[in-house]
């Protein structure tokens, strides 16, 4: 009898190296820990710390001498800020010396609803209604109409620029290859880094959140335009050209009504990024419910904290699913729309001449029920459930947290910058190495090493817990039908919510730490993990699928070795997208205790001392961004092919 020997499964040589520079970073680490770390007290600057402090302050003093202020900055701050202050004096505030606004609230809910029902039927219309009047009730109806106007002058004027520029990149090749990264870019910062630049140059105050959130959100409204017009099939075009129709007719008569759905979708893009911006501009007292959450969260007012951000989840889904509805073409009946326009009319008359109807009545009010409420559980869950919440908080803390941090922050900075770009050469070759590097000489010049080091850490702490969730939930909703029916309308609410509202619950559970920043981050970006995850599962070919199970393949085998390796594609992008939006909320984590460059970043809006190094800490944001955006990316691509 022949023996036959079995061929065993060779270790890859480049796995090999990677574990040889992890087992040599160790060894260095034990030598020469907490040696070169670069480390900076919160209260230290640094000399380019400093500097920008002068360039501020010059800045200050020749605002009202300096041409390029005079004529520029100062003339675009003057035009958003008087938009700003018309759209607020129709709904917000009190205006042309009245004690209340030109369209009171019993107006406002009707414009909504007469909108909502015009544009997406009946159902949503009854939506607009009852969340417009639950804002009233939580007696936070200013606020939520300061927020409400902010948003929508931004997505006016971000649409003004930004379809214009998507039907461009839409229809010539060269300005669509000089927008795409121009557009990545703008995508991958956080935020909370858009912030500083933008009071440099626009002051404290509306309209410098105003043009922060025009920026953020215009570039959703941009890029799917441009999809949108790229989409049109070629056939169409060339038969609308064939019939001799010029280039300005086939663009109004073809190509913009082919792709109105589409582009509709780039608008409910624009007004959740938006509002989403707004929220957060409220470290640059942007008016609205961000302030009211800034301020709980600052004091850890968990019950004020969840009204506002209540109040911001019913507006966002209010004009989520108006503007999604919106994308399917209805006819509503002529005496529908003649009648919903009579009532609006009354209505807005109503709210113009009577104060009952301007006013919110202050007597019918629930708010203080939510807040008690939200206190009381907050109390409860802390009192009876601290054995759950702080296990797996020190769980995940000394097993995870802790030892990342550790061999980041304490170890050399060339040890740690050589390390890493290292792995870049290995993951995606020279030019991601010389991303890395570019990027970690700016981090070591920024002064805030260390702080980027310890972000780093939870960044990559939150996004192992993201891919494991997506992994675990993603095969689930991929596998089957009646979970994903189930499941994705969550996901979807989820994706609504802007990030500051995460924090509300999190922080009532596990209090204010590193810890509630990182669950928050991953509760923020878990969502379009898992369902990138679930499609690229669902998209594995069923025949393939059924030939494993056929060959006699448990579940398990099936999804280990067939589905997860081909939907790597999926896989990849999870892990890139998980990566971007756990970045953005960690920082924004710097409220709750996260510390690090988000609390660098909030230091620096909040005390004049530190804007330099709040500054720098918003360009070592980017920087981090953008090394971890190109490495998956690169990683991504080698994987793949």
């Amino acid at each position: 009898m022949v023996a036959v020997a079995v061929p065993r499964r060779q270790i890859p040589r480049k796995a090999l190296i990677v574990g040889g520079i992890v087992l040599a970073w160790l060894a260095l680490w034990l030598v020469f820990r907490n040696v070169g770390t670069l480390a900076l007290d919160a209260s230290e600057l640094t000399p380019l710390h400093r500097w920008v402090n002068s360039v501020n302050d010059a800045v200050g003093a020749s605002r009202n001498s300096n041409p390029v202020f005079l004529y520029f900055f100062n003339e675009i701050r003057l035009v958003i800020d008087e938009f700003v202050r018309f759209v607020q004096a129709l709904i917000a505030q009190p205006s042309f010396g009245r004690p209340v606004p030109v369209i009171g609230w019993l107006g406002v809910v009707a414009i909504a609803g007469f909108v909502s029902l015009a544009v997406a039927g009946w159902r949503v219309a009854l939506l607009s209604v009852a969340g417009f009047v639950f804002l009233g009730l939580q007696g936070l109806w200013q606020e939520s109409m300061d927020t409400l106007s902010l948003t929508l002058a931004a997505v006016v004027i971000a649409l003004l620029f930004g379809i214009p520029l998507g039907i461009w990149a839409g229809l010539s090749d060269r300005a669509n290859r000089v927008m795409t990264p121009v557009l990545d870019f703008m995508q991958t910062m956080p935020t909370f880094v858009y912030l500083a630049p933008l009071t440099l140059f626009f002051l404290i105050g509306p309209a410098s959140a105003t043009i922060a959130t025009l920026i953020y959100a215009a570039p959703p409204a941009i890029r799917i335009t441009a999809h949108a017009i790229r989409s049109v099939p070629h056939n169409t075009v060339e038969a609308s050209e064939s019939l001799g129709a010029t280039r300005k007719q086939t663009l109004l008569k073809v190509l913009l009504p082919s792709a109105r759905k589409t582009i509709v979708l780039g608008v409910n893009q624009t007004i959740m990024a938006a509002l989403s911006m707004v929220t957060i501009a409220a470290l640059i007292d942007a008016p609205g419910l961000g302030k009211t959450v800034v301020k709980a969260l600052q004091t850890l007012d968990v019950g004020t904290a969840f009204n506002a951000g209540l109040a911001i989840v019913v507006l966002a889904i209010v004009l989520d699913r108006v503007t999604t509805a919106a994308t399917e073409r209805r006819t509503l009946p002529r005496w529908a729309l003649f009648g919903g326009l009579g009532v609006t009319g009354v209505a807005v008359y109503f709210s113009y001449t009577y104060l009952w109807a301007a006013e919110f009545p202050s007597e019918v009010e629930i708010g203080s029920s939510i807040r008690q409420g939200a206190t009381a559980a907050t109390e409860w869950v802390q009192d009876s459930l601290p054995v759950i919440t702080n296990g797996f908080k020190d769980f995940v803390t000394s097993v995870l947290i802790n030892p990342l941090q550790a061999l980041l922050a304490e170890s050399p900075w060339f040890l740690v910058a050589l390390v890493i770009v290292a792995l870049s050469f290995l993951i995606g070759g020279v030019k991601p190495a010389v991303v890395s590097a570019a990027c970690l000489g700016v981090l070591v010049a920024t002064g805030l090493w260390q702080d980027a080091m310890i972000t780093l850490a939870s960044t990559l702490v939150a996004t192992i817990l993201v891919m494991i969730l997506g992994v675990v939930v993603g095969v689930w909703m991929g596998r089957s039908r009646r979970a994903d029916r189930f499941i994705r309308p969550v996901l979807d609410a989820g994706q609504v919510m802007p990030a500051f509202v995460y924090l509300v619950p999190i922080l009532a559970l596990f209090s204010a730490t590193r810890f509630t920043a990182i669950i928050a981050a991953v509760v923020f970006a878990a969502p379009v993990a898992i369902k990138i995850i679930a499609d690229g599962i669902r998209g594995v070919s069923p025949a393939t699928v059924e030939a494993s199970t056929a060959l006699g393949s448990s579940s398990w085998q099936t999804i280990v070795k067939v589905q997860l390796p081909m939907a790597r594609r999926a896989l990849t992008l999870a892990a890139n997208q998980g990566l971007i939006y756990v970045l953005s909320m960690v920082v924004v984590g710097g409220l709750v205790g996260a510390g690090a460059l988000g609390y660098d970043v909030v230091a620096g809006f909040s005390q004049g001392q530190l804007y330099g190094k709040g500054l720098a800490a918003g360009v070592a944001i980017v920087v981090l961004g953008v090394m971890l955006d190109r490495l998956t990316q690169a990683a991504a691509k080698r994987w793949t092919n």
